[in-house]
């Protein structure tokens, strides 16, 4: 028998098409009635199948004129899919042109039945105490922040972090504050690692109030401390890229910290960023939000410039006492003059003095270099061209054995032969933190030596004299910050042919910096880059902002996003073609390619890997960037109802690498 009332159930069936995203409605009969309420987990049979859903709402009547399905039943009675995360994963699909099935899929973890039925005691929580933000006056009103995020006034900020500065401490006083006033907060960082270091920051100040949510974590942990946050037992949640979808209570404030770092590019359709994402929950729950990082995209200059967000940054005179001394030297000009040290070790002697000069203070000197490995690019030693693989024309590279290898398909080179000269021996081009450290070991005698990055993170290293090589990102901490720093190989990452290749050299130059001593305390760097580089010479004034600046006119005069909105397809090349003649675009949209996808790229699922895969990409001005969205939408539901989706085309709004 249907339910005495409101007996139909509108459901979304949580199916992999595009043309089948919309709700569907099912009849309620007596026996489930009492857990069948919105927001809960559902069987439904569609096609003959049964298949996952979520209940969205009751209903007296339906508007279809068939005959109604029965439900079911309900998985379970626990009421997963709130309506403020529904809405927020509605404006993410029409954002990024997805489904809401893909987007609930990234929002809601698995249900773990175990943990679901725990009985947890759900006492009274201990009172906070307010925290001290002393640690907030060196920025311009930014205690001001901190109390407008108090009084729900919902402010929106960027904020540039003084070199040094322990942002995780930062960001711990700014939740915990908010925590004492009864709302909750999100917290997005991009690893693991940075995690671990927030983590430590918040548990003393919020206890049980804070939950990490991280991939890591395993499914039943993960959706314990993930219902914790839905139950309102927890108020604050950090965690990875999917920690933005957090069903946190009355949500006051959203924090995402270092926007730019590739660790936050969602590998999963429909591709959000958790920047974007947090921008439209905060947008529609009235909250307050915090952009943050030494280094700034242009993404986020975007949001100041328009007025959604304001800058909160320090003065200049507190930025230049907190910076180290940084200078630019020509990597060209290495000025090795006879110190047969400094040529073993392949750096300039002013960087070579400044380590020896750090390491007989007894300080850790910090080695950056770009890659892992040992020799990652070589090139004939003669005519310097590069040495390709003569399988599949990829790089080849040396490991510590002098072993040749290319880094695409893993093909030994036994016999290098340059096809340009015929010569056959090679010369490095780019060296891996291995060599360096090997380098570096016989320029520096007796000096412990510590390699960080890949498998091997070190994350703090003791006191004392030591040279430590790392990779971007895997840097550990030093005891008082480093004494020295030396960016090496800088070309590698300036000559990428990418349109964001400047904006991560700097963000992983400025998070590098961060961890050497002010100029007062013999801090200092040296970048092997020409000085008068616009990327270095923002670097060597710390003027993050100038530079995102700078970077965001240059994308608005050449038609690059954030300053319009753009759409990639990838596919075969007749199979893109046809997709984008179907849709239905307005005549401000532009349309450049196809051309062949730029390596590096992930290829869509359903291609072969050596395929004809190829790349179109749609303009629009940013007022219209809805629009070119929901066309693209209309198009997938178009191409899937005609079963024209075996192509294997994949749609991205916004693609963080254009190629």
């Amino acid at each position: 028998m249907p339910a005495a009332e409101r007996p139909v159930a509108r459901v979304i069936p949580m199916l992999t098409v595009a043309h089948l995203d919309r709700p569907f409605d099912y009849l309620v009969d007596e026996k489930t009635d009492a857990d069948a309420q919105p927001g809960v987990r559902v069987r439904v049979r569609f096609a003959g199948r049964l298949v996952d859903g979520y209940l969205l709402e009751r209903l007296e009547a339906s508007d279809h004129g068939g005959r109604l399905s029965w439900l079911d039943r309900v998985v379970s009675p626990e009421r997963v899919l709130t309506d403020e995360l529904l809405e927020a994963c509605r404006a993410v699909a029409q954002r990024y042109a997805g489904t809401l099935p893909d987007v609930l899929r990234l929002a809601i973890p698995p249900r773990h039945a175990r943990v679901e039925k725990e009985v947890v005691s759900a006492g009274p929580a201990a009172p906070l105490d307010p925290p001290e933000v002393s640690g907030w006056s060196r920025y311009t009103a930014g205690e001001s922040f901190v109390q407008a995020a108090v009084d729900g006034r919902h402010p929106r900020a960027v904020w540039q972090v003084l070199p040094g500065d322990d942002w995780a401490q930062r960001i711990a006083e700014l939740v915990a504050s908010v925590a004492v006033s009864g709302r909750g907060a999100i917290v997005v960082v991009p690893n693991q690692r940075d995690l671990d270091r927030l983590a430590a920051a918040c548990e003393p100040i919020l206890g049980e109030r804070c939950v990490t949510l991280a991939a890591g974590l395993g499914p039943a942990a993960r959706y314990r401390r993930w219902l914790a946050a839905l139950r309102g037992r927890a108020s604050v949640v950090i965690g990875t890229r999917s920690a933005v979808f957090a069903p946190v209570a009355d949500l006051a404030l959203t924090v995402v910290f270092d926007d730019g770092d590739s660790s936050l590019h969602e590998p999963r359709s429909p591709y959000p960023h958790p920047r974007e994402v947090a921008v439209l929950r905060t947008h529609a729950a009235g909250a307050a939000m915090l952009i943050g990082g030494y280094a700034r995209t242009a993404e986020a200059q975007a949001l100041v410039e328009s007025g959604w967000a304001h800058d909160l940054v320090a003065p200049r005179e507190v930025v230049r006492a907190a910076a180290p001394r940084i200078e630019g030297i020509a990597e060209d000009d290495r000025r090795l003059g006879g110190d047969p040290l400094a040529r073993t070790a392949r750096i300039p002697t002013t960087a070579f003095d400044a380590a020896r000069s750090a390491l007989a203070a007894e300080s850790a000197v910090l080695f950056s270099v770009p890659r892992r490995g040992y020799l990652l690019s070589v090139a004939c030693a003669r005519c310097r061209t590069h040495a390709r693989c003569r399988q599949c024309r990829g790089p080849l590279s040396m490991n510590d054995r002098g072993d040749l290898s290319c880094r695409w398909c893993g093909r030994p080179e036994l016999r290098f032969v340059c096809p340009a000269c015929g010569a056959r021996t090679v010369r490095a081009l780019m060296v891996g933190d291995k060599r360096t450290a090997e380098e570096l070991g016989r320029a520096f005698p007796g000096v412990p030596i510590v390699t960080s990055g890949g498998a091997k993170i070190v994350d703090d290293i003791p006191e004392g004299a030591r040279v430590v090589v790392a990779t971007p990102g895997a840097a550990p901490r030093a005891p008082g910050g480093y004494g020295a720093a030396i960016l090496l190989d800088t070309w590698a990452q300036l000559d990428r042919e990418d349109l964001r290749a400047g904006e991560d050299a700097m963000r992983m130059w400025m998070d590098v910096a961060s961890l050497v001593r002010c100029k007062a305390g013999g801090g200092r760097v040296v970048v092997v880059a020409d000085a008068a580089g616009p990327t270095v010479q923002s670097l060597i004034s710390w003027n993050p902002i100038g530079f995102a600046a700078a970077d965001l006119a240059q994308r608005h005069e050449l038609g690059f996003p954030p300053a319009v909105t753009m759409a990639s397809i990838d596919g075969p090349g007749p199979a893109i073609i046809s997709f984008v003649e179907m849709l239905d675009l307005s005549p401000d949209v532009e349309r450049l390619g196809p051309v062949p996808l730029p390596g590096g790229v992930r290829r869509p699922a359903g291609t072969e890997a050596d395929g004809d895969v190829e790349r179109l990409l749609l303009r629009a001005p940013r007022s219209g960037g809805w629009h070119l969205a929901e066309a693209l939408r209309a198009g997938q539901r178009v191409r899937h109802a005609r079963h024209e989706d075996t192509a294997g085309i994949r749609v991205q709004v916004d693609p963080p690498t254009i190629g």
